[in-house]
Parts: structure tokens; sequence; C-alpha cells
């Protein structure tokens, strides 16, 4: 109902592949929920100990074959009317904790979006190219799709309001697991850009369609206007970041149109 206290009808839902490196730093910022969903993908590093310190959660396992699969899975095992959706690298900011405690029912909002915070080893960067997103919304209002390598939460009906609490993303993974998976992520991506109208795609997105001139765009946007230059050792490792998995994806692009003899 309008103006009821909406905490005791929200679940966090955290998606988890070996996150031993995050998993607690997440969870922590969640003890104020009932029910705590985990879809986990098959953890085999310590993860799914550290989540046995948590009565309130609850894991299910389902083998991944795409994030909006996971997360159309975990929407179906949920018993509340909201959600909160996250990944096991974020951690919510303690305003964002006390907005939600404050939050009410509001007719006609169906979904929230909340700003990031981009960390390097726990240190917050001035700028990022991760946008808003989608993170708190009515189950029975919101499916999932595939988008590129990502995915997004799609929202039949209701408005959506912007939270004024922020997330921290803070990926302490190894560099070598980050490594490993941006290959596959480049290749989806790749597919994604090619396959797609181009009417459909965003400006950022046809630039990085065209192949060559992306890496070079997203390495001075980030270090300059994004003022990561301004962050140090922090900054660099992010925008050489940015830099390698647009690499990736324009080899990829370029390789693709080589086997299309440069017909798309």
């Amino acid at each position: 109902m309008p103006g009821q206290c909406m905490l005791h009808a929200i679940t966090p839902m955290v998606l988890t592949f070996n996150e031993v490196a995050n998993i607690r730093r997440a969870v922590e910022k969640l003890r104020w929920a009932a029910r705590i969903l985990i879809v986990d993908s098959g953890s085999t590093d310590g993860t799914l100990g550290i989540l046995a310190d948590y009565p309130q959660v609850e894991i299910v396992h389902r083998p991944f074959d795409s994030f909006a699969d996971q997360c159309n899975f975990g929407l179906t095992r949920l018993r509340t009317d909201w959600v909160l959706s996250l990944d096991a690298d974020y951690e919510l900011s303690d305003e964002l904790v006390q907005e939600l405690h404050e939050l009410q029912e509001a007719e006609g909002v169906a979904a929230y979006r909340a700003s990031f915070v981009y960390r390097i080893n726990g240190q917050a960067l001035r700028g990022t190219l991760y946008p808003p997103r989608t993170v708190l919304y009515r189950v029975q209002d919101a499916h999932y799709e595939n988008e590129g390598h990502g995915h997004r939460v799609v929202i039949r009906s209701g408005e959506v309001h912007s939270l004024r609490g922020v997330i921290y993303h803070d990926d302490r993974k190894p560099l070598s697991r980050w490594l490993a998976s941006q290959e596959r992520y480049a290749h989806l991506e790749a597919d994604y850009l090619l396959n797609a109208a181009p009417h459909s795609l965003s400006l950022s997105d046809r630039i990085r369609r065209m192949g060559w001139p992306a890496p070079m765009v997203v390495f001075l946007y980030v270090f300059i206007v994004k003022r990561c230059l301004l962050d140090g050792w922090h900054g660099w490792y992010y925008a050489l970041q940015r830099l390698f998995a647009e690499t990736l994806i324009a080899l990829e692009i370029i390789d693709q149109r080589f086997r299309r003899g440069f017909r798309s």
C-alpha cells in the first residue's frame, strides 16, 4: 500500500561464482534483510563457506549459461514483492542502506535505479564508465534480457525513480580472472554490436561498432574527461583495463568482418 515501509518486502538477490574476494563485503551490507537469495553457478573457492556464516542466506544452484537466464531463474525463487538485484562485487553505501530503511511504497512506481562509485582495490575513482542501473524493482513487473556480454532488466510498466545513495563497485578478484573473462566478453559484445540494427544503438555503441576508434576514445575519455589521471596508479589501472577490453572488442569486430568479407 502507498505510504507503507518497503523494507520487509525486499529480498536481496546476488549472483555468485567464486567470489571469495568480494562476497563478505557485499553480504555485510545486507544484514537488514530477513532473507538473502544467492544464485550460485558452482563456486569452489570458499564462497559458500563464507555464506554459511549468515543465517538469513539461502543458496540455490544453477549452471551458468547467461546472466539474464541466471537472474530470471532467481526471480522465480523469490517470495517477496520487491527484489534488490546485485552482483557479488557490489557494496551498498551506508546512505543507501538508510534510504532503504526509509523507502515507502509509492503509487505507480515499479523500480528504482542506483548510481555507482567505482573502486579499484578499495579506492574510489573520480569517474567511471559504469552507468546507473535499475537494481530495486517489483518482481512481477520485470524480466531480464541479454545485451552483449551483459544483461539488463526490462520493466514492463510503471515509473522508474532514482535512489540518492550510491553502490560501490569494487571487484577484488585476481587480475588473471578478469583477463580470462575478457575474450568471451569481447566475442559476445562484438556479436551484439554487429547484429543489432545501427539505429537502435547508442552513439557510444555506434562508435564501438566501427572497430578502430573506440579503444583510443575510451582511454582518453576515462583518463582525461573522467579525471582518472588524478587518481594515481588506481586511475591508470582502470584506464588501462578499459583500453584492453575495448581493444579486444575492436579486434573481434574486425575479425568477424574479415570472415564476413566486410559485408557488414
